[in-house]
């Protein structure tokens, strides 16, 4: 089979390009003073760029909107609670412990710093890649966009990269069924600050 004849859609094969491109430079460099700034540089803004400049489209066609919110308030709420009970325990086991309780002390405030960092990070997969995917894809697109999400927790205490490719395909459903990255977001800030302040000893 020649190259022409594999009618790859390109717009697809941008954002597999772009989010693989941003994950590894993201990794390597530091652009900003603080590494959330450069992901959300990296994650939202340059992922946008591409959406608005190269492919013409709303961002709204990649989950960047309101969406179905009163599925997503109630998938929040259901995912935030459950999680809570599970990070009451898992929070508190050493890997977890020693990995985040040091990042309650950061320059920014512990609300800011997470809000600041997930939300590029939630575009990304759960925006950009999933919706893009979905159409050529089908429903695997959720599955599939977990893929790189769990890799990208390479460091991580081994717990939580492995519950990672099904958080993570957790949240594409939730970000498919609400048609927004919004909810996700939403228990993923949650989740990554109730945490910390778990491991560090504040709750």
């Amino acid at each position: 089979m020649r190259l022409k004849e594999l009618r790859m859609d390109w717009k697809v094969v941008v954002v597999i390009l772009v989010a693989t491109l941003t994950l590894v430079v993201e990794h390597y460099h530091r652009f900003l003073p603080h590494k959330s700034y450069d992901r959300l540089l990296m994650y939202l803004i340059v992922p946008l760029l591409v959406i608005l400049l190269l492919f013409r489209e709303s961002p709204a066609r990649y989950g960047f909107q309101i969406g179905d919110w009163k599925a997503g308030l109630l998938l929040t709420a259901a995912g935030c609670g459950g999680m809570a009970l599970v990070m009451l325990s898992l929070a508190r086991t050493g890997a977890v412990q020693a990995y985040y309780a040091p990042r309650a002390n950061t320059s920014l405030p512990l609300l800011l710093d997470t809000g600041i960092d997930l939300f590029g990070w939630e575009f990304l997969f759960r925006g950009f890649l999933l919706f893009a995917l979905y159409p050529v894809c089908g429903p695997y697109a959720i599955l599939l966009q977990a893929v790189p999400f769990t890799i990208a927790h390479y460091g991580k205490p081994e717990i939580e990269t492995l519950s990672c490719i099904f958080g993570g395909s957790a949240f594409g459903y939730v970000a498919w069924r609400t048609r927004s990255f919004l909810y996700p977001f939403l228990i993923h800030w949650f989740l990554a600050t109730f945490t910390v302040l778990v491991a560090s000893g504040a709750v």
